[in-house]
């Protein structure tokens, strides 16, 4: 029987769609029978506390959590979120309810083993309770003692080759798509770069010093599965050099119906018979293409590498073989100041190891961001206050038309009349030397 009535709680369970409070009361139940013989280390009525907070909370309207400052293990500022409630003699089970952060494997592979050892720790020791994944990407098991914590730390890491992820002013836990492990369309191995960051920097996604949360994301191309350009700081991102590559044959195979558009995704939509005017052409949001009956033309130079026409024909149309990746700046959520997207930093480089070419770009960008940026200032809002040029400066980047299509085109940067006095006849150059 539920130790605590949640009637408001509980109309979040009667919609269509699956509801965490009915996740919360199964593992609640789960822990009451305690079948498998857990020895419990923090109370058995963790989940049947959280229940009740909650449902205080929404009877208040205002929350009963309390941050709890850096809470964590020996030698890491990082890692574990401190949070404590502020009515522990009423639900005892949550007086002390951190979050744990672990670093997640590349590309989020798993075997059930691993998951099961995580888990038969996290049971032991916390609430049952995960969050599969968190923004930045780690495992984040939810709600533990503050006496847990190093008994979680030393368990994970020695038994199961786990480090504790990010938090607090650092480098967050890095993420990255699948790449080339099980992506046709990645264009470099993002893997392998976010592993080497990763490790690299261990002491910067461990002890907190910079000005706020830093976070890296590697998407393998344009499609952006991990949401970097939204999501992180330094986003890297896959792209070509050079033409897509198109097999004529079958653009007229999808034409004539004989190949499934978008590789027979979405199957509850009826495409009917596939227009590539309609669906491809037209859609093109730079208007670089053209079908003539028989032949699919583009006009490269005007591509944007938005992957629209390579997602809907995948087997006609294929990313170019010069493949690397293009580095952006300043993404965010709204902090201090209201959402940015990333502003083009690097617009190609090669993917090769060790990586030194990017390592040096990320290096400076902290210096300077470390020296210049104020008290919990993403780099994006750094950005914004000393101008995008100042970047390029420190970085030693010269300024590209690229950058910009013309001056005052991206919302979330401004610039100086000094800066686009000088960039606006770079851009004239350029598109007169690259005119259709």
């Amino acid at each position: 029987m539920a130790k605590h009535q949640t009637p408001m709680l509980d109309e979040l369970t009667k919609g269509p769609w699956p509801s965490f409070v009915d996740d919360i009361k199964a593992e609640a139940a789960r822990r009451a029978a305690n079948k498998d013989g857990v020895e419990y280390q923090i109370p058995v009525d963790v989940c049947d506390d959280l229940l009740g907070i909650l449902e205080l909370a929404y009877k208040d309207k205002e929350t009963h959590w309390k941050h709890g400052g850096i809470v964590g293990v020996f030698g890491y500022g990082g890692g574990v979120i401190g949070r404590y409630c502020d009515v522990p003699q009423q639900f005892p089970g949550v007086a002390h309810f951190h979050t744990v952060r672990l670093n997640q494997p590349g590309g989020k592979f798993y075997t059930t083993e691993y998951l099961r050892d995580i888990m038969k720790i996290w049971d032991m020791r916390g609430s049952g309770l995960t969050n599969m994944h968190g923004s930045t990407g780690d495992i984040v098991l939810l709600g533990t003692f503050t006496e847990q914590l190093e008994e979680i730390f030393y368990e994970m890491t020695h038994k199961l080759n786990t480090d504790l992820g990010g938090s607090g002013s650092n480098l967050r836990t890095p993420a990255e798509c699948m790449g080339m492990s099980r992506c046709e369309y990645a264009c470099y191995d993002t893997m392998a770069l976010c592993y080497a960051l990763t490790n690299e920097y261990q002491d910067e996604l461990h002890r907190p010093a910079f000005p706020y949360k830093f976070k890296f994301k590697f998407d393998g191309c344009p499609n952006g599965c991990v949401a970097a350009l939204a999501r992180s700081d330094l986003s890297f991102v896959g792209t070509w050099k050079g033409a897509i590559k198109v097999d004529q044959k079958a653009v007229a195979a999808y034409v004539a119906g004989e190949l499934k558009p978008n590789a027979g995704a979405h199957a509850g939509r009826d495409w009917g018979k596939f227009d590539i005017m309609k669906e491809v052409v037209n859609l093109c949001p730079t208007q670089c293409m053209s079908y003539d009956g028989k032949t699919l033309s583009i006009n490269d130079k005007e591509c944007y590498r938005c992957m629209h026409c390579i997602n809907t024909m995948p087997v006609a149309l294929k990313v170019g073989d010069e493949k690397g990746l293009c580095m952006l700046a300043g993404a965010k959520a709204p902090i201090l100041d209201g959402a940015q997207m990333s502003s083009l930093l690097v617009p190609f480089l090669p993917v090769e190891e060790p990586f030194d070419e990017i390592k040096e770009v990320v290096e400076n960008i902290w210096e300077w961001w470390m020296e210049e940026g104020k008290n919990r200032e993403r780099l994006g809002e750094t950005l914004k206050r000393l101008g995008f040029g100042k970047i390029l400066e420190v970085t030693g980047i010269t300024p590209d038309a690229r950058h910009v299509q013309h001056p005052r085109e991206n919302p979330y940067i401004f610039w100086s009349a000094e800066e686009v006095g000088g960039w606006d006849r770079d851009i004239k150059e350029y598109r007169k030397r690259h005119a259709r």
